[in-house]
């Protein structure tokens, strides 16, 4: 098993470096960089992409669409010489290409990623700001998904084909086909003051006098806040998970060993519990680690936005439209090795819940 996971680790670069080359090249042809952004600003535009869109007055839109004799950005025009020089130096736009993604790789490998352009502030600074709200988000959802598909799927298997079989999967596949941004705006409706109920709050991960409760109060009013976004982002992991568990219990309970232990006279929660569930858990808890991070990275834009969540999706988001390069491609390498480390865990856990399993043996 060392051997194995010596050479996962060694993937990990080359992997690594694959993603964040194919990346590094497509933003070289993406309109509206860092400069144009910073030359929009200075020109009171705000944002690039305003002009492109018509938006301003006519003569901001002629500034925007204009193209100086002395440089190549749009909107440069009045802007003198020596400006724009700075503003690609500061950028570190007056290197080549490839110089520049050496020196982003060698920076990166001693995890250095810079600050954000307009931020003021360090990438690694900003994204543990900001991680809290998405580790919420992710760890809760994935707890209550598997806290709540496994004995469901478990139940389905065992009662396979009843009424109750049935009902339970018209309702997760239900669940299922509904947008998680739709039941987000359906929770703030009925139950944030929307128009029925104001159980909940509208907005935020803790009450604005967080810091004058007590450790209980602190403790309740950080589950009063998360509680409509944690379910929002969990509706659509259940048919996953619940089915997976009842499909493995099934196949499971149809082996002669499970028939054995049947006609031995021993409990069904005995022969549950104590023979079916190791063998037919194995890929359910396995994958934890994926889903885990599954959950934590994605689709948390949209729930992070209507519950007016600073989180690490937000953040994602505005940096890529303000082409903040150095917030872009530092979560894309953190985010990318930790998703190749928990590939690798994900198979560890597989042998940790079942030893029998030899990926040497079955790479060799």
């Amino acid at each position: 098993m060392g051997a194995y996971i010596v050479r996962r680790l060694l993937l990990i670069v080359p992997t690594l470096l694959g993603i964040m080359l194919i990346n590094f090249a497509l933003v070289q042809f993406v309109p509206g960089g860092p400069v144009e952004q910073a030359i929009a600003r200075a020109q009171g535009g705000g944002d690039v992409f305003g002009g492109f869109a018509g938006a301003g007055n006519d003569a901001g839109a002629e500034d925007l669409t204009s193209t100086g004799n002395d440089s190549q950005y749009v909107g440069a025009r009045g802007l003198p010489p020596e400006f724009i020089a700075e503003l690609e130096r500061e950028f570190g736009f007056d290197k080549p290409p490839v110089e520049r993604f050496l020196n982003m790789i060698w920076n990166y490998m001693r995890f250095d990623f810079g600050e954000s352009y307009f931020r003021s502030i360090s990438v690694i600074d900003l994204i543990i700001e900001k991680l809290p709200v998405s580790i919420t988000l992710g760890l809760w959802s994935t707890l209550i998904a598997y806290l709540v598909s496994i004995p469901l799927g478990i139940q389905k298997a065992v009662r396979d084909g009843t009424r109750f079989d049935t009902w339970t999967s018209a309702a997760i596949i239900a669940a299922y086909a509904i947008p998680g941004f739709l039941f987000a705006i359906l929770l703030l409706v009925l139950f944030a003051g929307g128009s029925y109920f104001q159980i909940f709050p509208l907005r935020g991960l803790t009450s604005d006098n967080f810091d004058q409760l007590s450790p209980l109060g602190k403790v309740a009013d950080y589950f009063w806040h998360i509680t409509l976004p944690v379910l929002a982002s969990t509706i659509s992991a259940f048919a996953t998970l619940t089915l997976l568990t009842k499909n493995s219990f099934l196949d499971e309970i149809k082996k002669q060993y499970v028939i054995t232990a049947r006609a031995k006279g021993l409990p069904q929660n005995r022969v549950l519990y104590g023979h079916v569930f190791r063998n037919a858990m194995l890929i359910v808890i396995a994958g934890f680690p994926a889903v885990f991070i599954g959950v934590f990275f994605g689709g948390s834009l949209i729930i992070e936005t209507i519950f007016s969540l600073d989180g690490l999706g937000r953040l994602g988001f505005e940096a890529a439209v303000a082409r903040d390069y150095p917030i872009v491609f530092g979560t894309l390498f953190i985010f990318g090795l930790i998703g190749l480390v928990v590939g690798l865990l994900s198979d560890l856990m597989y042998v940790l819940v079942d030893p029998r399993i030899d990926f040497e043996r079955r790479e060799g």
